[in-house]
């Protein structure tokens, strides 16, 4: 499958999850949720795939398997730490997160609960203030938007690391 393909596709069932989501719940409430599956589809990606391919990379300019995922758990916690005015973030050390099953684990879930923190404590009034993220003006309840989908687009490049190894990756689920 294309790249462009692949993104096309991330794009509808990110869509249409969103749509079947928003059917039930406050639009914070259902962002809440999105938040809640990326952590555990990236920790069920870091628990698939042995410690010893953790620094494995399908192509030389990619990133390591651990890297990417660090990437995108890491993002979560920094996009919405600058763009939401939350207090610093303290994540645990790269080499131990890069290394082990158990510090990768520990990265996502920090980068997950600070995130949440700051969106179950965001108020209505922030949460309709305009930010630039990335040169794009927008409001910062549209920011969480963005954070997903910036997860699923990056944790989906994980998926060639399985592939390349003859392994399944973890089962799509829907959120």
């Amino acid at each position: 499958m294309s790249m462009r393909h692949t993104a096309l596709l991330l794009a509808a069932l990110t869509l249409a999850g969103t749509a079947h989501a928003q059917a039930s719940g406050t639009p914070r409430d259902v962002q809440l949720r999105m938040l809640e599956h990326q952590r555990k589809v990236l920790i069920q990606m870091v628990d698939s795939m042995p410690e010893r391919l953790y620094r494995d990379k399908v192509t030389p300019p990619q990133r390591d398997f651990a890297g990417q995922i660090h990437h995108a758990a890491g993002a979560v916690s920094a996009i919405a730490r600058n763009l939401m005015a939350g207090p610093a973030v303290t994540l645990p050390d790269t080499a131990a997160a890069f290394n082990t099953r158990a510090g990768l684990r520990t990265f996502v879930t920090a980068s997950f609960d600070y995130a949440a923190t700051l969106l179950k404590t965001q108020t209505d009034a922030s949460r309709s203030e305009t930010v630039n993220l990335f040169g794009n003006q927008m409001q910062r309840w549209q920011v969480w938007d963005e954070i997903h989908l910036h997860t699923v687009w990056t944790a989906g490049q994980v998926v060639a690391n399985f592939r390349k190894h003859n392994m399944a990756p973890p089962a799509f689920s829907f959120f």
